[in-house]
């Protein structure tokens, strides 16, 4: 993350993320997806299912391939590049990842539970209370909040604003923080929820 300066001074906090080029390896269009690839990586680094599928149609080897869903699917070939280009100044994206796995964590830090007593002679301060009554119902219920991993999951951020986008580079710069680590792997998505930003219209009037 680092920040940028908008209109006025005023400072914005971005995630600079390295989007694309991105392979077009099939057109889906029974599922109206694309499937696609990225990262270039060579022939013997991958298995021999995954040789054989891209010798098969002539294509440049990927490290990774997901299908993605596209709303507009028919000008799209195999073999052509998405670029960052495709994203505007005001779009918003929905941006999917895998959050920092933090290990086994206990009540406090997993679910932001309140500790017992801190006072000298109390016998628990960041244990587990109780979890069900002992006469009914006698057992806990599924889904209670308990001690346990977290993190390294899948989680998508929703609404986050374009900020910059640097199609030299292929550098995007969106608003907030996006899921996992810093060198994460990332899926970015026009948002589902949100519309892009309207640019004010400027009316000239004459006298």
């Amino acid at each position: 993350m680092t920040q940028v300066f908008g209109p006025g001074g005023r400072i914005t906090p971005v995630t600079v993320v390295e989007a694309g080029p991105c392979s077009v390896l099939e057109v889906l269009s029974a599922k109206g997806a694309l499937k696609i690839g990225y990262e270039a990586v060579k022939m013997e680094r991958l298995t021999k299912p995954l040789r054989g599928y891209f010798e098969k149609r002539g294509l440049s080897p990927q490290r990774h391939i997901r299908e993605i869903p596209f709303k507009e699917i028919d000008g799209y070939e195999a073999g052509q590049e998405i670029t960052v280009g495709i994203f505007q100044p005001g779009d918003y994206v929905d941006v999917t990842g895998t959050t920092k796995g933090k290990g086994f964590s206990g009540m406090i830090k997993r679910w932001g539970a309140a500790r017992w007593p801190m006072s000298h002679g109390h016998p628990e301060h960041r244990r587990t209370g109780s979890i069900g009554a002992s006469a009914t119902p006698s057992r806990v219920f599924k889904g209670k909040k308990m001690p346990g991993r977290l993190g390294g999951k899948r989680k998508t951020v929703q609404n986050l604003e374009v900020v910059e986008v640097r199609s030299d580079d292929n550098l995007l710069l969106v608003k907030g923080a996006v899921p996992g680590s810093a060198t994460g792997l990332l899926i970015i998505r026009k948002a589902l929820k949100k519309k892009p930003k309207e640019k004010k219209k400027e009316v000239e009037t004459g006298e």
